[in-house]
């Protein structure tokens, strides 16, 4: 990695008033959660049927056991990573002000993060699709079986609380993203292809506004020869540290 090159983002960062991380699956590889896409990605052990809002609504049964042991017995146990824990830190210390996430396995806020606008929906809650009341995981009992809403009026299939392919993005996740993109001054993208609409309009759209684009990413994505300023070719945990030292030393040769 070239050190100017690294500074130089550490420079954007500690000077930026407004700094939004911009995370994808990249990130939580290292806490041992596979992409959907691409080499060793779950679309290749799994078909995506599963994750289709009509055949769930239809034929729950059909695709309820693969969520399940996709989702919940095995991403269940997943653990922030360091880069997670990195971003929380930098929240904390008034360099982050929001993250924006496609991944809908909560490691943000599991690690501290407080301001976390999860774009594609989350797991770690349910919906009932009939009377629209939600459930934590820790609510309700996962069987083999779909679960159901425990209303004893209602009964009503429960949705895991995550889009669905043919399914809206959340308006809340979508309209606060769109509010961060005109917001920041600078963007850290992490472990983003740049590939999955709409969500990857959102650092276009910041961009476009001026915003200075930092990429931690050990392969190149879609945005690293279009919008990137800065690529840190390296794994998120890796890259969050080095950046985070360099602003460490930035910070203290300023002062």
């Amino acid at each position: 990695m070239d050190k100017n090159k690294l500074r130089l983002a550490a420079k954007i960062l500690v000077e930026s008033n407004y700094t939004v991380a911009f995370t994808g699956a990249g990130i939580s590889i290292e806490s041992g959660i596979p992409p959907f896409r691409g080499e060793g990605g779950l679309w290749n052990s799994y078909n995506p049927e599963i994750l289709d809002l009509e055949t769930y609504l239809d034929f729950p049964e059909k695709s309820w056991s693969a969520i399940k042991s996709l989702f919940y017995d095995f991403f269940g146990q997943a653990k922030p990573n360091k880069a997670h824990f990195i971003l929380a830190e930098m929240e904390q210390k008034g360099l982050l002000k929001e993250v924006i996430t496609q991944n809908i396995d909560h490691l943000h806020q599991d690690a501290g993060s407080k301001l976390v606008h999860e774009f594609h929906g989350r797991s770690n809650y349910f919906v009932c699709i009939k009377c629209n009341t939600y459930y934590t995981v820790s609510d309700i009992r996962l069987t083999n079986q779909p679960p159901l809403c425990q209303k004893p009026t209602c009964k009503g299939l429960l949705k895991p609380d995550f889009v669905f392919f043919g399914e809206e993005i959340p308006k809340p996740a979508y309209d606060a993203s769109l509010e961060a993109a005109t917001r920041a001054q600078a963007f850290i993208l992490i472990g983003t292809s740049g590939e999955i609409m709409p969500a990857s309009s959102i650092p276009i759209i910041a961009k476009q506004k001026g915003c200075r684009m930092i990429e931690i990413n050990p392969n190149t994505s879609r945005f690293t020869s279009t919008i990137t300023d800065i690529h840190i070719p390296m794994t998120a945990s890796k890259g969050l540290q080095l950046l985070m030292d360099e602003m460490r030393i930035f910070k203290n040769e300023k002062n």
